[in-house]
């Protein structure tokens, strides 16, 4: 009942209501990722979803597309902003996926939506992960999310796929809250990119 109706009745609803009420908040950011990034603020990237159905995530854009004399991007260091360093320390990069949420594409609570490019390298355990709508945070960004292994983090979304429940999403919520308002966890190394997963690592 609660993962087949209730759940996306709560996204929807705590997600048009967190909008509501931060809205000014939300266009502040704009204007100013705007003018840090020569009038993008934000980043789309297609991502696979459930039942693998791709989709375009939505985030702040937390670092600009200055090139070197080659035409290649700068390293991820050289291209994050103040203020994109200001957005992914405090997590709020991650606002407009609520956007996603209202769409569907998403939901607050399960397991991070991956590269497409990741698909192929899956095994039949690790694909699991995308029997539900993929979340803004879930039990893998609440027990290590950057620390830890791709191996560890499949077993923590594979578990919550297997797990899932009202309680448990209370509890990563506020976990998650937690590890915002103590900025743990939040990746700002100078390699920025998190490391690439070949099926084995």
């Amino acid at each position: 009942m609660y993962k087949q109706i209730l759940k996306r009745v709560l996204d929807f609803s705590i997600a048009f209501v967190v909008l509501l009420c931060i809205s000014p908040l939300f266009f502040i950011l704009i204007l100013f990722l705007a003018i840090a990034n020569s009038g993008k603020p934000f980043f789309v990237q297609r991502r696979p979803g459930k039942n693998e159905k791709i989709f375009s995530i939505i985030k702040f854009k937390t670092m600009n597309d200055l090139k070197d004399s080659d035409g290649n991007l700068l390293p991820d260091k050289d291209r994050m902003t103040p203020v994109g360093t200001f957005v992914r320390k405090t997590s709020l990069d991650e606002i407009p996926q609520l956007v996603n949420v209202l769409k569907g594409d998403m939901s607050l609570i399960g397991p991070r939506p991956l590269i497409i490019e990741y698909l192929p390298v899956y095994n039949e355990t690790q694909k699991k992960r995308h029997n539900v709508r993929p979340g803004i945070t879930g039990w893998a960004q609440v027990n290590g999310r950057n620390s830890i292994s791709w191996t560890k983090k499949f077993e923590y979304d594979v578990w919550y796929v297997e797990n899932c429940s009202f309680l448990l999403d209370l509890k990563i919520i506020g976990l998650t809250l937690k590890k915002v308002l103590k900025k743990e966890d939040v990746n700002l190394s100078n390699e920025l990119t998190s490391e690439w997963f070949n099926g084995t690592n």
